[in-house]
């Protein structure tokens, strides 16, 4: 019988993991003769008592399995580890606050077996299609990356893509030969190819607690997105350059005509100050984004784990 590997990254979600496991294993249920289940936790560096809600469920269930970090890596770094624990022929990526809908389960499963010799799809993935319940300010800018990072990167991110995904064997190997200190995972799926199945779905309200996503880490974190799968910045920067170039040659040949004909000195140090201030400006901005590559390279070159274990069963 094959087997389905449920990865499930976890931060301070104490309180969702038990509601998390019963609502997917009624999702599950009407696959109990075709697939077995393991559930693979991944606690990133909690403070409440998330590992200790995940070892209960490791009493009761052999099925369920955990590794723990020894401090918050992020849930990129989560991912990563659930999907290198995960030992089934077909692994899900889920959250653990039930916005990835577990009914959704049996029909990927259904999509991929249904697939095989006719579109052979190894991934089945999500996204939503409403915004209902997010912020508006949020919501307008999760739509302006999503546009921005398509039009910059040849690796295309769909909107609204969510990280609920169910996939076969061969793309988890796929994704797991990346081994990028920096990951964006919505990137890696599309970078490694492979054929995929959207599924669409409203948007669904957390289960219990609060997103532990702020406006500000989401900002880093589609900065993170753009300069991991783009260097259309550092174009920009150099275009950016070039055109102040030739502007402020183009406005010391009319200062100089302007002298040399008419006898009228260039007068007005505010001008004069705001040009240099605006010009200063912009080379701090391409210096800045100059500054984010290197400093991303070198982040890599130290090849420091993505995560350290604390504990695992």
């Amino acid at each position: 019988m094959e087997q389905l590997s449920i990865v499930v990254p976890c931060y301070n979600e104490e309180e969702a993991i038990p509601i998390f496991y019963r609502e997917t294993l009624k999702a599950v249920e009407p696959l109990k003769d075709e697939l077995e289940v393991e559930f693979c936790f991944v606690d990133d560096g909690s403070r409440d008592g998330t590992l200790k809600s995940i070892k209960k469920l490791c009493e009761m269930d052999e099925r369920v399995h955990f590794v723990s970090f020894s401090r918050n890596f992020g849930k990129e770094a989560g991912l990563y580890a659930g999907l290198q624990a995960a030992s089934g022929d077909y692994v899900a990526t889920m959250d653990v606050d039930l916005q990835d809908p577990p009914r959704l389960l049996p029909e990927m499963y259904r999509i991929i077996k249904d697939s095989v010799g006719k579109e052979d799809y190894d991934c089945v993935a999500t996204r939503r299609v409403t915004r209902k319940g997010e912020p508006p300010i949020r919501s307008f800018f999760a739509r302006l990356f999503y546009k921005m990072i398509n039009r910059m990167s040849d690796t295309e991110i769909v909107d609204g893509a969510r990280d609920y995904r169910f996939m076969s064997r061969k793309m988890v190997d796929a994704i797991l030969q990346d081994q990028e200190y920096n990951r964006f995972t919505k990137g890696i799926y599309s970078w490694v190819g492979f054929r995929t199945k959207w599924l669409e779905f409203e948007n669904v309200e957390r289960s219990v607690g609060e997103t532990k996503w702020s406006f500000w880490k989401l900002f880093l974190y589609s900065i993170d997105g753009i300069l991991a799968y783009s260097t259309m910045p550092l174009s920009i920067a150099s275009v950016l350059g070039i055109g102040f170039c030739g502007v402020s040659f183009i406005g010391m040949l009319v200062v100089i005509l302007r002298a040399l004909i008419f006898g009228d000195p260039v007068a007005g140090w505010p001008s004069l100050v705001t040009i240099i201030v605006f010009l200063g400006g912009i080379q701090l901005l391409c210096l800045g984004i100059i500054g984010l590559y290197i400093a991303k390279t070198y982040l890599e070159t130290k090849r420091r784990p993505i995560y350290i274990v604390r504990e695992r069963r």
